[in-house]
Order: C-alpha cells, then sequence, then structure tokens
C-alpha cells in the first residue's frame, strides 16, 4: 500500500508538519549519535597515552566501533517496517546512550575495545533516519529529503572532532587531569542522546496520517506478519542483485567516510606534527563537508531523474564515486598541509555526494520492503568501513599506502553502480509519479526556507 500526504517540497523552517518534524528530528538524533559514536575519535592520542594502545590495538577499537553497526543495520530496517521509526529511533537513541557514558570506565584495551563494540550499535540510526524521510517525502523531492537528512547527521562527524577536544581542554581548565578529561568529556553526548531519545517519541509520528498501529488498524497500511513477514521482506531485499550492488558501493563512499572519521584527527596529528586541538579541528573539515556535499548529491540525483529517470540517477551515482576515488588517490599522496588540506575538501565532496546519490535510488528498488533494502546498503557502508580499518591496523602498512589503496579499491567498486537496472515497466511509473509529485511546484527537489 502507498502512504498518502507525503510533502513534495521540503520548508526548511518549519515545524509544523509531521513531514517537517520527521526530517529535523531525524536529521539531529542521527547528528548526536555521530557524536556517539565518533566522540573518542579525537581524543584517540590522549586515550593512546593512558591506556598504552598500539596502532594494531587502535585499529582493532576502530574495527570495533563500526562492526556491530552492520548487524543492527540489517535487524532495524526489518524493524522499521514492524514497529514504525518512531519507536525504533527512540529505543536505539535511549539504549545506545548508555555504553557512551561508560566508556569512560574502560581501565584497559579489552574494556575499552568492548565499549566501542557496544556504541558502534548507535550507527544503525543511519538506516531509521533514511527510512523515516522515504516514508514522509515524495518521489519529485525524496532524493533530497534522504540526502539532506543523513548529510546533516553526518555533520556530527565533522562538529564532534571540533567539539570534542573542546570539551576536553575546558575539563583541562578546571584542573581535570587529562586521564580523568576524555572519560567526563564522553558523558557529554550520552546525556544529550538519552533526552532526544525521549523528545523523539513524544514529537514525532511514523508516516504523515499517523503512527504504523493506527494506520494498521484502519487499514490504511499492510499488517506486519510477526517474524514470518520482517523474514519476507528481508529475503525479497536479499535476493535481488541491485541491493547487494548498492551495498558495495555504500562500502565504498560512506564506508570511506566512517574511516576517516576515524583515523584523520591521529593522521594529522601524527604526520604533520600537529597539535591534538588544531588536528582535530581539521579533520573536522573533513565533516563539516556534510553541510551541504550529501544535499547537493541527492539534489542532482532528483535533477538527473528528471531527465533521464531512475536511470539518471544511475548514471549519476557512477560519476560521483569515479570522482571519489580519483580525489582519495591524490589525498594519499600530499606531503604539505595546505595542499593536503585542499584536496581532503575536494574528496570530502564527493564521497558525499556519492552517498546522496545512493539514497536517491534505494527509495526506488523494492517499495514493499523499504527497510530491508535500506538496511542491507546502510550496511555495507560499515562492512566497508571494517574492510578499510584492516588496511591502517597493520604496522607494515603507513596512513598514506593504505588511504592510496583505499582510492584504488573506490575505483574498482564504482563499477558496480552500473549493476542497477530497472524495467521499463518500473522506469514508466517512476516517471509518472514523479511527475505527479511535481503538481504546482517547480524544480526536482523543490527546497524553500520557508
Amino acid at each position: 500500500m502507498e502512504l498518502r500526504n507525503k510533502a513534495n517540497r521540503i520548508r526548511l523552517f518549519s515545524f509544523n508538519t509531521p513531514q517537517m518534524r520527521a526530517f529535523h528530528f531525524s536529521w539531529f538524533a542521527f547528528h548526536l549519535c555521530f557524536f556517539g559514536w565518533f566522540g573518542i575519535a579525537p581524543l584517540m592520542a590522549v586515550v593512546r597515552e593512558d591506556l598504552a594502545l598500539t596502532q594494531t590495538q587502535i585499529g582493532n577499537t576502530i574495527i570495533a566501533s563500526v562492526l556491530i553497526t552492520v548487524i543492527v543495520r540489517l535487524a532495524i530496517g526489518v524493524l522499521c517496517d514492524k514497529i514504525g521509526p518512531r519507536k525504533a529511533y527512540s529505543g536505539l537513541l535511549l539504549l545506545g546512550s548508555l555504553p557512551v557514558m561508560s566508556i569512560g570506565l574502560a581501565d584497559s584495551f579489552e574494556t575499552f575495545l568492548l565499549a566501542r563494540l557496544a556504541i558502534g550499535a548507535i550507527g544503525a540510526a543511519f538506516v531509521i533516519t533514511q527510512y523515516h524521510t522515504t516514508m514522509m517525502f515524495a518521489p519529485n523531492v525524496v532524493g533530497t529529503a534522504n540526502a539532506t537528512s543523513a548529510g546533516w547527521g553526518n555533520l556530527g562527524g565533522g562538529t564532534t572532532q571540533i567539539l570534542m577536544p573542546l570539551i576536553f581542554s575546558g575539563l583541562l581548565i578546571l584542573g581535570v587531569s587529562e586521564t580523568l578529561g576524555w572519560r567526563l568529556a564522553m558523558v557529554v553526548p550520552g546525556v544529550v542522546l538519552f533526552i532526544t531519545g525521549i523528545a523523539y517519541y513524544r514529537f514525532t509520528q511514523d508516516a504523515p496520517d499517523g503512527n504504523f498501529d493506527e494506520l494498521r488498524e484502519r487499514g490504511e497500511l499492510a499488517e506486519a506478519n510477526g517474524e514470518h513477514g520482517a523474514g519476507r521482506s528481508f529475503l525479497a531485499a536479499a535476493k535481488d542483485i541491485r541491493v547487494w550492488a548498492l551495498f558495495l558501493v555504500y562500502a565504498a563512499c560512506f564506508g570511506v567516510e566512517l574511516t576517516i572519521n576515524n583515523i584523520a584527527a591521529i593522521y594529522f596529528f601524527d604526520h604533520f606534527d600537529l597539535t591534538l586541538a588544531t588536528a582535530g579541528m581539521i579533520a573536522g573539515l573533513f565533516g563539516l563537508m556534510n553541510l551541504f556535499a550529501r544535499t547537493l548529491g541527492g539534489v542532482f540525483s532528483d535533477l538527473f531523474a528528471r531527465q533521464g529517470g531512475l536511470k539518471g540517477r544511475v548514471r549519476w551515482l557512477f560519476i560521483a564515486l569515479l570522482c571519489e576515488g580519483i580525489a582519495l588517490i591524490g589525498f594519499s599522496q600530499m606531503h604539505v598541509l595546505s595542499y593536503a588540506i585542499g584536496i581532503m575538501l575536494v574528496f570530502s565532496l564527493f564521497v558525499q555526494m556519492a552517498e546522496g546519490a545512493t539514497y536517491g535510488v534505494v527509495p526506488f528498488i523494492n517499495k514493499q520492503a523499504i527497510g530491508a533494502v535500506a538496511g542491507i546498503v546502510g550496511a555495507g557502508g560499515n562492512v566497508g568501513a571494517v574492510a578499510a580499518a584492516f588496511l591502517f591496523r597493520a604496522e607494515a602498512i603507513s596512513y598514506q599506502q593504505g588511504l592510496f589503496y583505499l582510492g584504488l579499491a573506490v575505483l574498482v567498486l564504482a563499477s558496480c553502480a552500473l549493476l542497477v537496472r530497472f524495467s521499463p515497466e518500473v522506469e514508466a511509473e517512476e516517471a509518472q509519479a514523479y511527475r505527479e509529485a511535481l503538481g504546482e511546484e517547480s524544480g526536482a527537489g523543490a527546497l524553500s526556507l520557508h
């Protein structure tokens, strides 16, 4: 069944409609999840000294931080199909806040590793964010809505690189030792996550016309037939080769972003001999590009769709991935700080546009299993991050060499985008839905500031 009353325009400063409340709450919640997820990354130079961690051990904690997310993302999409994004997001935020606040209790590599493993579960917030905006926005603007909500969420990967060292420094000014400072600093994002979880449940709803349980009672939404229904949804998605092609594509873009979020600060700290605060500030620029870069990926996806339909969306995804790989290889070869920053920003632009382009395609793969498709593709990002992390845990491979090999991998995986194809019937159906969604509005990805 097709949900009714989806918004065909994003009115950024409106909070009156359920569509825009879901939009703003979803990106803000995901933004905070990044604070919890990667809040420790810009403080790793301090943690390394405190817990006497080796490069291999640091690499293992990076793997742990993204490994568990693979499993949770696969499950959370199906859970959204069953109970709705409102309950799924609220539960994830409340439960996820607990390990974020308690990571400060770690006193060894093993306990720190377990804490990062548990925290990684909140990375599944991305799938719920994309699911919720997909429920709320029409075909002409869904690419922009998905890309913007995810992009402003990913922005947390940049702001945490900047703000966590400042929080840490503020604690030092108050007389707290470095050993205690990084532990107390992590309490801040944990508390905010808990509060946001309560607010998400209170102020959002699953779909434009109500929550899933209400829609099912009115016969406006198909029943979630327990585990069997969820299983059918997942199997339908898992049998589609296009889903796994997008799985690999997302590994090549979001997987790379997660990797950079984990290593950027310590890379600039070590390679260019910078202070912790300066390294964090520069690393933060990479994530801050999410303010507009991922949105651009979605906007271009919607614009390409206007002229070329679903084929246009796929074509744009391939272009973005190709440019990302070239820019990453260039970044890996930089030895002058100013050049490294410049090419990093170009690379950041394309990696995030590729992410937006990916989820400009996802909503059209299987409308009966949106959650399962979003979950599998989203998990691909974390699989990519896990695979990439092995490059950076090996003592024999420098971070620069690891970045170069990663760039080559992106160029190879870009070809997977071309495996995503749609039947002529689906192309025609979506082209008609696109025209109908435009209605009286002008332009693809209609977005306004009022």
